[in-house]
């Protein structure tokens, strides 16, 4: 504001004085202008009396100087030589008082000199004169034009004073203008700086309201933006914090538990170190499934690369699910064509939902795989579905089993020996749906158990026409499968704290 209110002051003082030095210039302009103009007329005059003046002098000098009207601080007067006589003629605004007889020295000068300039003690004189000739060459009178530029300089003055009155006023004006402005301009930013300071790990909620779209409303919104990264990312902490401890305590109690009872006999410190090795495994792989729901919130969690086949995702998953448990495995169903997608994250959370139902079926039961392309109102997707003979899911379940840390609590098996995962597995593979704009979702089979479907968009190849979507089905379940009741779908949310 100081910079700005120096560069005003030096554009008004720079106008004040420039405007100054030109109305005076054009004061001595206008006087000069008005004094030859009016020894021309006088000339003309002259001329206009015949080819030779009179010899009454004093007369034409009469007569002229009756015709004229002088302008203002103009004065007009005639000389007759040899004679006493002075004409004369004054305009407006001449200082009072003034009179040749009082000043012969000027006489004098103005007699004697064409024209000039002078100082008096009434003021800046300007004067042109011009001599009378007769016949014989011989001169027999003077005109002499005299200007007294003080009313006009004074005007000038005046119009100086106004001017510097309105750059003062415009000065003060534009100073408290650009206060307010300023202020205004800089409270964003003082409202960041406050929020800023308030801004604890414990609290990241505060925000800073945009308004308007000038580029402090941008940096308002880019500060809102890195609260927002920097709470989910606190949130992220806290929740792996929280999950570690919560699943990580029971295991350790346990380990500690029989490591303190543990005795000398051979064939217990076996089953202790059988126990504990179990449970460690368990805990190593709680830690890796935290690392990995942890590293779902960024954005490279999923890398979409080219177009893949999913015939042979489906082939290889065909000979990957088999150690998974001794169960039938089926593949019913192969989708043929390409789809951009990340090949390893997709037989990832496919293989953990065939885990999934291994866990929940015995020896001996079927599980299906099956790939298909769909259609739906929201364009054409790819689906990956793992059917199995298991005791299904409860509709109390079905709300929160792909939630961190959720276990089915409904059905069960009486003989399952493979239970007692952190409940993280459903929840990666909603990660892996999301990181791919899709969804995960599951419904019971009539006479059977559970249908896992994950889903992703597969927009067709370039030049390939959909198909009229009255002639598709949009169930996203195939039919010979599907009950009365209306599955459960979970729609992708977004990433951040749930």
């Amino acid at each position: 504001m100081g910079w700005i209110t120096a560069v005003v002051v030096t554009g008004l003082v720079s106008v004040v004085i420039v405007l100054h030095a030109s109305l005076h210039n054009q004061v001595a302009t206008r006087a000069n202008d008005h004094i030859s103009t009016t020894l021309h007329e006088f000339h003309r005059f002259t001329e206009s009396r015949g080819a030779n003046p009179p010899v009454d002098t004093e007369q034409l000098l009469t007569e002229y100087l009756q015709l004229r009207y002088p302008d203002r601080g103009e004065v007009l007067y005639g000389f007759v030589s040899g004679s006493p006589t002075l004409l004369a003629n004054n305009g407006p605004d001449v200082p009072p008082g003034f009179t040749f007889e009082q000043h012969p020295d000027l006489q004098a000068l103005l007699l004697s000199t064409p024209s000039g300039v002078t100082e008096t003690p009434y003021g800046t004189l300007r004067w042109g004169t011009t001599e009378i000739r007769t016949t014989a060459g011989e001169t027999s009178g003077h005109l002499v034009v005299m200007v007294f530029t003080g009313p006009m300089t004074a005007d000038a003055d005046r119009t100086t004073r106004m001017l510097v009155l309105v750059s003062i006023v415009t000065l003060v004006l534009s100073g408290l203008a650009s206060w307010l402005v300023s202020g205004q301009i800089l409270k964003p930013i003082r409202l960041v700086q406050r929020t800023a300071a308030e801004l604890t790990e414990r609290d990241l909620t505060r925000r800073i309201e945009v308004q308007g779209r000038d580029d402090i409303a941008d940096l308002a919104a880019t500060f809102n933006a890195m609260l927002d990264r920097l709470e989910k990312a606190f949130a992220t902490e806290k929740r792996f914090v929280d999950d570690a401890g919560h699943e990580l305590r029971t295991p350790i109690t346990i380990i500690r538990g029989h490591l303190e009872l543990m005795g000398d006999d051979p064939v217990e410190r076996r089953q202790t170190v059988a126990l504990v090795t179990q449970e460690l495994d368990r805990m190593s792989r709680i830690v890796t499934d935290l690392l990995l729901l942890t590293k779902a919130e960024q954005p490279d969690f999923v890398t979409v690369s080219g177009p893949v086949d999913v015939a042979e995702i489906c082939v290889e998953l065909d000979s990957l699910v088999g150690p998974l448990g001794d169960r039938k495995w089926q593949l019913l169903e192969v989708a043929e064509g390409e789809v951009p997608l990340d090949r390893q994250r997709i037989i990832q959370a496919v293989l953990q939902l065939a885990q999934n139902a291994v866990q929940h079926t015995t020896t001996g039961d079927r599980i299906e795989l099956a790939s298909r392309f769909n259609h739906t109102p929201q364009g054409r997707i790819v689906e990956f579905t793992v059917t199995d003979d298991g005791p299904g899911v409860s509709d109390r379940d079905r709300g929160r089993i792909f939630d961190r840390f959720a276990r089915g609590l409904g059905q069960s098996r009486p003989d399952d020996t493979q239970r007692g995962g952190a409940g993280l597995g459903l929840a990666i593979v909603r990660a892996i749906a999301e990181g791919h704009h899709g969804g995960v979702d599951v419904h019971n089979v009539s006479g059977r158990g559970a249908c896992f479907r994950l889903w992703i968009p597969a927009p067709p190849p370039a030049g390939e026409q959909l198909p009229d979507l009255d002639q598709t089905v949009l169930d996203p379940f195939p039919a010979e499968v599907a009950e009365a009741e209306a599955p459960t779908v979970l729609h992708p949310t977004p990433k951040g704290p749930r």
